[in-house]
């Protein structure tokens, strides 16, 4: 069985958030469950844009600023990275009033770099990944619960495919095409590939509609945690009164053999099925996965991808 913990949680003001985040880690056994002193943490949010900084499009930073807190409590180094479309880290950490939040905790911003990476499965056998993500002590996701134009919805598994350096992202966008449900396997791999020791979602304020930046906030109220992050996913696709089978992500992780059903969850506090929101809005209609870029375009990321990943890696043994 799977522990997610789910509860309701209406305010980002710090003090009461910070209670919260406590009550919500307890039955996983609390920070200290995950973090060991001397331990160098990455906190992984969603900083997908900084273009949009009053329409939720990405985790608060008032999320991070009480995790960090709790993981410095617990004797461990925090440190904060994403790897945004467009913009660095720190740009559009900025963008978002994330500044403020990091420097009153003397919290690091780092840019991720890639390096290669085997995977067990056929279909992709190396991933390009973060290798400050991979090298981290722990791993703490901490995604925004969205909707997703491509992808249906974006949840923690999805928020993971930060960790995949800038250019790398638009590559698997065009390598997948229109196949959303080998992106939606590739996605699945680089989360079990990551591997993050806890996902804390942020349910508070959403984002529906035509996510992951153009849709609307939406008040949903609910806070979740789970040391297993496709548990974690399969709880709040339920509360959102989504199917999964319209979600290339939990297809893929059924598929595959991770969490697929809720008999397998098990929950300390509220059931989703007590959190449910019937009216969620989901994207007025999906665009395909590779964008629909000129080939102008493709041909420039089918460049990269050929002169600085694939023939160097030739002469290169993964570890």
């Amino acid at each position: 069985m799977y522990p997610v913990s789910l509860i309701r949680a209406e305010s980002y003001d710090l003090k009461e958030l910070r209670l919260k985040i406590e009550y919500l880690l307890d039955p996983l056994g609390g920070i200290k469950a995950f973090v060991s002193k001397g331990d160098r943490v990455l906190l992984k949010p969603n900083l997908l844009t900084g273009s949009r900084p009053t329409k939720e499009c990405i985790t608060r930073p008032e999320i991070v600023y009480c995790v960090a807190q709790l993981v410095k409590e617990a004797g461990g180094k925090p440190f904060l990275g994403d790897s945004p479309a467009f913009g660095s880290a720190r740009g559009v950490a900025k963008a978002n009033g994330y500044l403020p939040l990091c420097e009153d905790l003397d919290l690091p911003i780092v840019e991720f770099k890639g390096q290669r990476y085997q995977t067990e499965n056929d279909n992709f056998n190396h991933l390009r990944l973060s290798k400050e993500a991979m090298d981290a002590d722990v791993v703490i996701n901490l995604p925004k619960v969205k909707s997703h134009m491509q992808l249906t919805m974006t949840m923690g598994v999805k928020n993971l495919f930060g960790c995949v350096p800038g250019k790398m992202k638009a590559w698997w966008h065009l390598e997948a095409g229109k196949d959303k449900e080998r992106f939606g396997e590739m996605l699945v791999e680089t989360a079990k590939a990551i591997a993050p020791n806890l996902t804390i979602i942020d349910g508070i304020i959403g984002h529906e509609g035509n996510g992951p930046s153009g849709g609307e906030p939406r008040e949903l109220g609910v806070l979740g945690a789970s040391s297993n992050v496709f548990a974690l996913d399969r709880a709040f696709i339920e509360i959102v009164n989504v199917n999964p089978e319209l979600v290339p992500t939990l297809t893929a992780q059924t598929r595959l053999g991770f969490c697929a059903e809720l008999t397998e969850i098990e929950f300390p506090y509220y059931q989703p099925q007590e959190l449910v929101v019937t009216d969620w809005k989901l994207p007025e209609a999906l665009v395909p996965i590779d964008f629909g870029l000129p080939r102008v375009l493709r041909s420039t990321f089918k460049h990269f991808y050929i002169r600085f990943i694939k023939e160097p890696l030739k002469a290169y043994t993964v570890k």
